[in-house]
């Protein structure tokens, strides 16, 4: 056999195109509104999907919203109503921010708060920078 045959029967023997290129899978928000507040349900299981702690991302839902709140146990409460397709474009937003490494595109980060900073260290590439403060 030459070169050509062996390699056209390896790549016959490779699988075909994957899917999704991407590991990360983002949860969707599970919400309810009860009279004027929004209510999110899955607030713990999107911390554990993102590694995030809860005041960052509570916080930041906070300030981009406008509307004050609380965590009560494993769910968020928006003192205010907000339609399930705005939280789902303001977690994007957060995660393009604050997950995804900007060098190697990847999220596998972690939030450092360093002194009075907060740094996105990436452990798929080992880049670090500054994120913007909330």
């Amino acid at each position: 056999m030459n070169y050509e045959n062996l390699l056209k029967r390896a790549l016959d023997k490779l699988p075909k195109k994957v899917e999704s290129k991407s590991r990360f899978k983002m949860p969707d928000i599970v919400s309810e509104i009860s009279g004027n507040k929004t209510i999110i349900r899955n607030f713990n299981e999107i911390l554990s999907a993102l590694r995030r702690e809860p005041q960052h991302l509570s916080k930041y839902l906070f300030k981009e919203l406008a509307a004050p709140g609380n965590i009560e146990g494993k769910i968020l409460i928006l003192q205010t109503k907000v339609p399930n397709e705005i939280l789902k474009k303001k977690l994007e937003s957060y995660v393009k921010e604050f997950v995804f490494c900007k060098e190697c595109s990847e999220p596998d980060t972690k939030l450092i708060k360093e002194e009075r900073i907060y740094f996105l260290k990436c452990e798929a590439c080992g880049c670090k920078y500054p994120a913007r403060s909330i």
